[in-house]
């Protein structure tokens, strides 16, 4: 391997390290860079692997993140001792991969987590961020969604993230979230995207760890409950909008039903709702 090489192949191995460490401690490109003295556009260039970081700005990255710097360096190309494999290894794997061997070393090391998760799937309108909130509350645990996540390891708007990124970049980064969120939690209740069930990969996770509970109402329903939030901008300039707006429905619901529970909120009060969610959970650990 000539130096050429080797440069990039130890920037391409530290961005993706550096990455998944912010990501890790839930910090947004802005914060991170503000903590490591160091621009939002040079971290995007760091961690895509192309931005050579001087040694100072390393140590200042290893603080923000509070890890060692022997935690962010990559091994070297010539480099065939055992953990040097492994690090190769672990920087090579998926989040889901990862978060595997995450389990198996915290059963190996006595530190099992007993998480529980409850995800709320549905369409946007289907009453994720009503009945989440209620229902964290009444298991006395947090309620994460998924898209704030997504915005925060962007450091832009959701619409600005599509806009700017496309669909794909969404996707790696709703991945990341949920990922992450398996990874650091002893359990919450989440709010998923509306669209995460297009996505096999993170809707197989989902599906294996957590209690799903996919929250359904008719297309006229979804429809009312934007108007009566002021969310015009699936009718603006669109008269085919309920007919697209049924098509969605009927390409995702044999997905959504594959959720442990399926409840009907039409003209359902959110604290029934939540009722309903808390004795499912409860008759299925039995």
């Amino acid at each position: 391997m000539d130096q050429n090489d080797l440069k990039a192949s130890l920037l391409d191995a530290l961005g993706r390290r550096v990455r998944a460490l912010r990501l890790e401690a839930g910090l947004s490109v802005k914060d991170f860079a503000a903590l490591a003295a160091l621009s939002p556009r040079f971290v995007h260039q760091l961690e895509s692997g192309i931005g050579n970081i001087s040694i100072a700005g390393l140590a200042r990255a290893s603080v923000a993140l509070g890890r060692s710097l022997v935690e962010l360096a990559p091994p070297l190309a010539d480099d065939h001792s055992l953990r040097a494999e492994i690090w190769r290894l672990l920087a090579d794997s998926g989040n889901e991969d990862l978060v595997e061997f995450q389990q198996w070393l915290r059963q190996r090391t006595g530190r099992t987590a007993n998480a529980r998760f409850i995800a709320l799937i549905g369409l946007r309108g289907a009453g994720k961020s009503t009945v989440g909130p209620l229902l964290a509350k009444r298991l006395k645990t947090e309620f994460v969604e998924v898209d704030r996540w997504v915005e925060e390891a962007a450091d832009m708007s959701l619409g600005e993230v599509f806009e700017t990124h496309g669909e794909a970049y969404y996707r790696r980064l709703e991945r990341e979230s949920i990922q992450r969120l398996f990874g650091s939690s002893t359990g919450c209740v989440v709010a998923t995207g509306g669209s995460v069930v297009s996505d096999a990969e993170t809707w197989e996770s989902i599906k294996r760890r957590c209690f799903t509970v996919w929250l359904h109402a008719t297309p006229e329903e979804f429809m009312r409950r934007m108007r009566k939030q002021g969310d015009l901008r699936p009718m603006q300039g669109r008269p085919s909008a309920m007919e697209e707006l049924k098509a969605l429905l009927a390409r995702r619901e044999p997905l959504y039903a594959e959720s442990k529970l399926k409840i009907h909120t039409t003209q359902k009060p959110p604290v029934a709702i939540v009722t309903q969610i808390v004795k499912a959970v409860a008759a299925s650990k039995k």
